[in-house]
């Protein structure tokens, strides 16, 4: 896959459709594809991605078309986003990566409440 990373989101999640609408209007925005699973195709999905994973997770194609999800997806937005790259680098670092994906398991948990 060639040209900007995709993020796929779910936007039936208030708290990640909200989420989501504070990185669209940044700098940077417009280099991603926006991919609301709630209501795409499995076309639009592309290849390696079901539509039960993509809406448990957050997940980022990247441009060379590689698959990320959870902490290392926000990680991968991040670092393509201007007043964001410093964070996106930071969640790279061990054991700083390990510990934000312990966080994001946690946020999905409670966003179950939230659906």
């Amino acid at each position: 896959m060639n040209g900007p990373a995709r993020i796929y989101y779910d936007g039936g999640c208030p708290v990640c459709s909200r989420e989501i609408a504070f990185y669209k209007v940044r700098p940077g925005a417009n280099g991603f594809i926006w991919v609301d699973v709630s209501c795409a195709d499995q076309a639009a999905l592309g290849p390696g991605l079901t539509r039960e994973a993509a809406m448990a997770r957050l997940h980022v194609r990247r441009d060379d078309g590689t698959l990320v999800s959870g902490a290392q997806a926000f990680a991968e937005m991040w670092r393509r986003m201007p007043g964001f790259r410093w964070l996106g680098r930071l969640l790279t670092i061990p054991p700083l990566d390990s510990l934000a994906e312990c966080a994001y398991r946690l946020f999905l948990v409670l966003r179950r409440a939230w659906r």
